[in-house]
């Protein structure tokens, strides 16, 4: 393989493409993505997570070709609507997405988030019909071992909450129905080719779930509160959700242009090495950029276990793909603070067009072959 750029709209335009969890923050945004790549959107999810959301606030549904409002458990709904829309790409990321409530309901968890992922692939063996596979799992799915260097996508899978087994599950799960239905050694016979994405922690406009740092700074920020954060010398890979929602792009386009085996594997999607932030750090930034407010520490010991130090390893992205981020932190956190002073100070307002004009930005960024400093 060689890392070459892939013009996008030559390899989406016109293209049927099938987002599960397209209700979601990112699902929202890579839905908007793809429509504005000429894809062909049709999306399976159940309602929208939270009140407000992206989804609602950016008109996604008046994008699509087909909604489905369904749970990725029930095959046979699952199943028909993926017959239906007979998919050249199916982006998997419908799952149960946070930490903290995969310690309340660990059963619905890995229900979702494992036979979740089974039933999405057994839709797509049901099919018999070449398309292009990305489950978007997360860098929680890596046994965490409390290193400083960033994990590689040949490291040990692993959890220690339910949630971060249940990504690590996931991947064992789609490698074995890699090998065991769409050998990336017999593409030419069967024509499904399947990868899995392994993104950071995403922030931008529209994110309103529970327990996300975000989310919670906004909240706390527009009502004129202290933010509370609860972990923050936690260092994770912060990334724009548009990061990995590029690296989704990229691998699918790749994938679709070519039979190499070697796309048909796992693939990490992170920001640049040090770029990670602690959790404290990333509130300081934030409130500073929004212009007022501040945070405390509320810490204690009573609180579920979570990572200390995660960190992603991306050289396979840049030297396959040609792929590497494009925002610093922060012009990252400027644009999520953007996105939420327009909705707060125009109350009701359409954000599509923010959406939009987040992505005209992004593309506009000019990527060449090397990696160069970036000043903040």
């Amino acid at each position: 393989m060689e890392g070459v750029a892939v013009n996008y709209r030559n390899a989406f335009h016109g293209r049927n493409v099938f987002v599960t969890g397209h209700t979601g923050f990112k699902g929202s945004w890579l839905s908007l993505w793809l429509r504005r790549l000429g894809a062909v959107v049709t999306g399976y999810s159940l309602m929208a997570p939270t009140q407000p959301n992206n989804f609602e606030l950016s008109g996604v549904t008046k994008v699509l070709a087909r909604d489905y409002r369904a749970d990725i458990r029930d095959s046979k709904e699952l199943h028909a609507a993926m017959a239906s829309s007979a998919p050249d790409v199916v982006f998997h990321l419908a799952a149960q997405p946070l930490v903290r409530n995969s310690y309340e309901l660990p059963f619905d968890t890995f229900d979702v988030n494992v036979m979740g992922t089974a039933r999405v692939l057994e839709a797509v063996k049901a099919m018999a019909r070449p398309c292009v596979v990305i489950v978007i799992t997360s860098d929680k799915c890596y046994e965490n071992r409390e290193q400083v260097w960033g994990y590689r996508e040949t490291d040990a899978l692993g959890g220690f909450d339910p949630y971060s087994a249940s990504k690590g599950a996931a991947e064992i799960l789609t490698a074995s129905y890699r090998d065991s239905f769409f050998s990336p050694q017999k593409i030419a016979q069967h024509g499904v080719k399947v990868a899995t994405a392994r993104a950071g922690n995403v922030i931008g406009g529209g994110d309103w779930a529970k327990d996300r740092i975000v989310a919670d700074i906004v909240r706390s920020l527009s009502a004129g509160r202290a933010v509370q954060v609860r972990n923050p010398r936690a260092v994770r890979p912060w990334q724009h959700v548009l990061e990995p929602l590029n690296g989704y792009l990229s691998l699918a386009a790749r994938m679709l242009h070519s039979n190499s085996p070697a796309l048909c594997g796992g693939w990490n999607f992170g920001p640049l090495p040090g770029d990670e932030m602690t959790v404290g750090e990333l509130a300081e930034r934030f409130c500073k950029t929004w212009g007022s407010g501040s945070w405390r520490d509320c810490s204690s010991g009573t609180q579920p276990h979570e990572a200390h130090s995660l960190r992603l390893c991306i050289d396979k992205a840049i030297s396959e793909l040609n792929w590497r981020p494009r925002w610093t932190p922060a012009e990252t956190i400027e644009r999520t603070a953007r996105w939420y002073r327009r909705l707060y100070s125009e109350p009701g307002r359409a954000m599509q067009d923010m959406c939009y004009e987040d992505i005209a930005a992004y593309e506009a960024v000019p990527v060449d072959g090397a990696l160069q400093p970036r000043p903040e």
